[in-house]
Parts: C-alpha cells; structure tokens; sequence
C-alpha cells in the first residue's frame, strides 16, 4: 500500500520540503554542469529524445519515489534549459530572476493561495492591495487614488487596457504604430473591436504626424496605443507628444511599458518615461526588467473606480451579504478566478532592495547595454544599427546578407554557444542582444561578439562547411 505523501502547508511542511529542496538544488546545479553554457549542444533533434528518455515513463504503474523522480527530471530541464542567467543568453525579455524572488515564489506555491476570494487568501489578498497601490502611485504620483491589477503579462495586461476602453466608450477604434506588440491586435480580435489602425513608426518610434493625421480622419471613439520599450530595439515612442495629440483630439491612451515601465524606478532612466502618467491605462512587466520569476505583470489605472467594469458576481466567492459584512471582494481584480499570490515576491523583492537597490540593477543593466553598443563600434567587421534606448542592441556583420545572419544565429544555437535574438530593422536583419543581467561582465561582452565573429567568419570563408547548424528555412533567405 503507497504510503500518502507529506504536503508542502501547515507545520510540518517544512520539514517535509528540506530534504527535497536539497535534492532539487543539487539537481539544478548538476544539470548546469551538464549543459556548461547557454543552452544545450545539438538542436531539437539532441535535446528532444534526451529529454523524452529522462522522463519515461512519465506515468509508471509504480512510481520511482521523490528523490528521484526530483533529481531525473529537474537535471535533464536544467541540462536542457536556455538559462537567462548565463551571460551569452540574451535573445529575448526572459530575464534570469533573483535568487531571493524565487524564494519567496516558492513560499507561495507551500502556501498556495488563490486569488479569488478572501476565505483563500487572507494576508496575500492585503499583500496584493498594498503592493498594486504603491506601484500605481510610481505611475501616477499625482492622482489621489490610483490602482494596478496583477496579471499574467504584458499579453493580458494590454487586453485588459483594451476592454476597460470599450466599457468605457463601447466598439472604440484602437490606433497603434506599426512598432506595436502584437497583442494589441491579438486583443481587439478577441474584444470583437475594429482591426487597428496601424500608422507608420519609420524610425522604430511612432510617427506623430501620421497619428495627427489618422486621428483627425477617424471619427469614432479613439484608443491610441504607445510602446515604451519595443522588443525588437527597445525604443519609446514620444510619450508627451502622443499625449498632446489625445488631448488635442478627445482620445484615451494606453502606454505599453511592459519593458520599459521600470525605468521608473532608476532616477537616472525615468526621464525617459516622461509623460507616462498622462495614460489612461498603464502596462508594466516585472518579469522582464524587473528580475521576477514570470509571471508578474501589471494592469495600472489612475483611478481605482476605472476598474469597476470587471466587477463579476459568483455567489460561492463573493456573496452580498459577506461583502456587507466586510470580506473583501476579489473577483473583480482580474478576468481569471484561480491565480497565484504573484504579489509575494515582487514585494519581497521591493522590501528586500529599496529603491536604490533596484535602481542599482536597473542601471547596471543599461550600463551593460551601452558597453556591448561601444564593442560593437569599435569591432572591425561588426556594424551597430542604433545606441541602445534600454537594453537592446541590434549589430550584424559587415556586408552580410540577411541569410548569413539568420544561419550564423542558428549555428551559435545548435552549438550551445549563445542565444541571440533576431529582428528586422532598417529592411535587414539583425543579431538582438536583449541585456537583462546585471552580472554581466566587458569580457562576457567581448566574448559573445568573438563567437558571433568567429562563426560569421567560418560560414563566410567555407560557405558549403558544415556548421551543424540546420538548413535556412525559406522565410529566412532573402526576397
């Protein structure tokens, strides 16, 4: 007869949760030592049937016991992982979270608190409220009674932004630059909106004359969508500009932070959200620049009253008379019901560093950005597309095509020697190097551009050589 495993909750969990967190720990460490860099060696085609073999079966007619169901599978993750803490892997906003913020997302998941009713979550419910009203007033400093919904990312976040308008105003016209995530889109398709008004962002930033113009002819409720922080460049549109131009012609704005949004926590970077304040609707991503365990987004409003149209009734979590009688009610706080105390450890995280601690990551980081910007200029070989805005830096090699880029990228991948993004800019493609460790060194930095020369240099060389990297797909050869 299988013996009933201990739970994570109540007095005895800890002492349950010692010896497998010790287990899990080595086998983090032991998967790292495996990978021995980035990401693994050999493509999906390594990796794939690794993985499978490490897990089979996934559902045995016995079962194999904690330790070592812990130590196979979270070794063969670990040693398959593309690990944002490794200096080399910097292709996305997939930042390498802080020890301390995983520790507290692991009380949270003992305690497992759900969101949706106070019965569930009595402290994390007062957590939340306090932590989504002290990071609204960094938005909006001076309006009395600002507030923030935590949510799964920028994704649901700028959904959320989407459907507040239309409860405001009904079907509104969303207008957004061409610069603009694609969520936007994605969220007024699934809101039955009108397609977006998409008007040109010719320099990675969006047009204002053209948004002038698109403004002016349109005449039904209006949704201007600003980026501060794009992903492929990291580039902020002119927040005060475009709020001008919403003012000028009665429409709302809603600024898309989801990277950029923490700057505001640096005083030597906040200038460069001048003007956030005037949105409607803010959308902040800590688990990009702000070093959290995804997920931990935020939906911020100047007014608290703004969110009253998602106020749902379901009488087993929010009956009248219990919320007469004082237990807060929850439900109106996100579009999900079941969802984690993601407040935890972006408050621990904010107790723990302060202000000027976080500050400090914020602008190592940038500072780590810029140093890459300079290697790349001072690289024979290598060309930089822009100065970085954030912490984006696009480069690519002299006289390449977007061919060789797209296959020198994959070569690095399939090698296990670097993660680089990809973006088109300037009607080329370009290596992406996404800056989100603070760790990050100049000689890590000249090591990542070495790998990049030295496999552009090999392709361009012997250019029917084997580099183990896959063949182009046809969306990657030039048109």
């Amino acid at each position: 007869m299988p013996t009933t495993p201990p739970l994570a909750g109540g007095t005895t969990g800890p002492a349950a949760l010692r010896p497998l967190l010790d287990t899990v720990l080595a086998a983090l460490h032991d998967g790292a030592t495996l990978r021995d860099g980035p990401l693994p060696a050999g493509g999906p085609e390594t990796v794939a049937p690794r993985t499978r073999a490490a897990a089979h079966p996934l559902l045995p007619d016995h079962g194999v016991g904690p330790h070592h169901a812990l130590t196979t599978l979270v070794t063969a993750l670990a040693a398959g992982a593309a690990d944002p803490a490794h200096p080399h892997c910097t292709a996305h906003l997939h930042t390498p979270p802080l020890a301390l913020a995983a520790a507290a997302d692991l009380a949270a998941s003992a305690l497992n608190p759900s969101m949706d009713s106070w019965d569930q979550a009595p402290a994390a419910s007062t957590l939340e409220a306090g932590l989504t009203a002290a990071l609204a007033a960094e938005i909006y400093p001076h309006t009395p009674s600002p507030d923030a919904l935590i949510t799964t990312g920028g994704t649901e976040a700028n959904q959320l932004a989407l459907l507040l308008a239309r409860e405001r105003h009904g079907p509104v016209q969303t207008i957004c630059g061409a610069n603009a995530h694609h969520s936007i889109a994605r969220a007024a398709w699934l809101l039955g909106l009108p397609e977006p008004v998409t008007v040109p962002a010719p320099h990675g930033t969006l047009d204002p004359a053209a948004l002038d113009a698109a403004l002016t002819e349109l005449h039904r409720p209006h949704l201007v969508v600003a980026t501060a922080g794009t992903t492929d460049t990291g580039a902020i549109d002119p927040l005060d500009t475009i709020a001008d131009l919403c003012t000028t012609h009665g429409a709302e704005l809603h600024i898309d932070a989801a990277y950029g949004g923490p700057l505001l926590l640096s005083p030597t970077h906040r200038t460069l959200l001048h003007g956030l304040h005037r949105a409607h609707s803010v959308t902040l991503d800590l688990h990009k620049l702000g070093w959290q365990p995804a997920s931990a987004g935020l939906l911020a409003v100047p007014d608290h009253h703004h969110l009253t149209p998602l106020h749902h009734h379901a009488p087993y979590l929010n009956a009248d008379d219990d919320t007469e009688a004082g237990l807060p009610d929850l439900l109106g706080r996100s579009l999900r019901t079941t969802r984690r105390p993601d407040a935890l450890k972006i408050a621990v995280t904010l107790r723990a560093l302060g202000r000027d601690g976080l500050a400090d990551l914020v602008d190592r980081t940038l500072a780590a950005a810029h140093r890459l910007a300079d290697l790349v200029t001072t690289t024979p070989g290598l060309d930089l597309y822009d100065r970085p805005t954030i912490s984006t830096v696009l480069f690519r090699p002299t006289g390449a095509d977007d061919h060789t880029v797209a296959t020198v990228r994959r070569t690095l991948l399939h090698r296990g020697h670097a993660v680089l993004g990809r973006a088109h800019a300037a009607d080329r493609l370009w290596f992406k190097a996404t800056l989100l460790n603070p760790h990050t060194t100049p000689q890590d930095l000249r090591a990542l551009l070495d790998l990049v020369t030295h496999a552009a240099t090999e392709l361009l060389t012997h250019p029917t050589a084997t580099t183990g990297a896959p063949h182009p797909t046809e969306s990657d050869t030039p048109r």
